[in-house]
């Protein structure tokens, strides 16, 4: 019972660690010992990438929303085609006539392979990535840019807004508020990838094989720089109602970011201080919670038979599970929210699962498929 219920305490702690302590820790941090971001009203040269696989059918309604964005600053749009098959090609090269460039990866090699091939070819100081799905808020450019009068920032990221209630998007606000004390008392560990900036400097080099989001991140930690959010630079997009398509959204990132922490894990030592602190608390206890809850759900199901306690935790975690498995199975139950929550809390874990199966079997997820939201 003694190690059982050691069991039971270590992967309750290393769930609270990760959902309430490192929160709970960066808002102090964030109080007593805060590191402010010295933003000012500049206008670097920006050089706008929309990367896109096949998408056509949301491409002009993209490069339109785009161009129509006011920045005061030099602005170029590259379009970075990966491979596409479909008319996506000929829809950006219409665009010509108003400054759009077509850069085309001919040989489909994923998002950070096209990224890399119109990265070749951008001229901006800043170079701002973005997806064709995203919607970006007007202002936005300008804003983005703000952060980088600070010369200790490596890279900026926007906030995700999603426009439906659901686990997903209680997931993302939560996500979101995490960035924002992260900005304040350390630096963040992953940017949106639907829309965010690097300074030229640290896009060099632009591995193909690593989620540029998550690596932008870490690339700035490592040479001494921060990576922050900012707030008024946002953009949104539809939460993805299919559970399906969630699923297979969720192991691949889970995969790529796993990839990159492995790449860059270096950065786990405390000689780099809060960097290290933000890397443990947001991404190593957040992929490692998987492992916690079986934990939980182990050791509490061998000592339910002598420990009352132990019994009751075993029941409001099948409770859980069972909602959670209504709302994954039939779409009437995610009009309950503990359902929602639970549902979306399941499959993001056991996606991890598959994810950490297929990093030890050294499969990488390098090609994309965009979601279709």
């Amino acid at each position: 019972m003694i190690l059982l219920w050691s069991g039971i305490g270590l992967g309750l702690a290393w769930l609270g660690f990760a959902y309430l302590g490192y929160p709970a820790l960066l808002w102090l941090l964030a109080r007593l010992a805060p590191r402010p971001v010295a933003a000012a009203d500049v206008h670097p040269s920006l050089s706008v990438i929309i990367t896109v696989r096949n998408g056509a059918a949301a491409l002009a309604r993209k490069l339109e929303q785009t161009l129509a964005l006011p920045y005061p600053g030099p602005l170029e749009l590259l379009v970075a085609s990966d491979g596409s098959t479909d008319a996506t090609d000929e829809i950006a090269a219409s665009f010509a006539p108003r400054g759009v460039r077509l850069v085309r990866n001919a040989q489909r090699g994923g998002k950070e392979a096209a990224q890399a091939c119109a990265i070749a070819e951008a001229k901006g100081e800043i170079l701002v990535f973005t997806d064709v799905t995203a919607e970006i808020e007007a202002d936005s450019l300008r804003w983005i840019a703000r952060p980088f009068a600070d010369p200790s920032v490596g890279a900026v990221s926007s906030e995700d807004l999603v426009a439906v209630e659901g686990g997903e998007g209680a997931y993302v606000r939560f996500e979101m508020a995490l960035r924002r004390l992260e900005s304040e008392a350390a630096t963040i560990v992953g940017c949106s990838g639907s829309f965010f900036a690097v300074r030229r400097e640290v896009a060099s080099p632009w591995p193909s094989d690593l989620a540029s989001d998550f690596r932008s991140a870490l690339e700035s930690a490592r040479r001494g720089l921060r990576a922050v959010s900012e707030p008024c630079a946002r953009a949104s997009f539809r939460a993805v109602d299919d559970p399906r398509a969630e699923w297979h959204r969720k192991v691949r990132t889970v995969r790529r970011g796993i990839a990159v922490l492995s790449a860059y894990r270096e950065l786990l030592h405390p000689r780099h201080g809060r960097a290290a602190l933000a890397l443990w608390g947001h991404k190593v206890a957040r992929f490692t919670s998987p492992f916690a809850l079986l934990l939980v759900f182990g050791a509490s199901w061998l000592a339910a038979g002598a420990s009352v306690l132990a019994a009751l935790l075993f029941a409001v975690q099948l409770l859980l599970y069972a909602f959670g498995g209504l709302a994954l199975a039939f779409p009437t139950a995610r009009r309950w929210f503990v359902a929602r929550i639970a549902g979306f809390f399941m499959l993001v874990n056991a996606s991890m699962l598959v994810a950490w199966g297929h990093h030890l079997a050294g499969r990488r997820a390098v090609t994309w498929e965009p979601t279709r939201r």
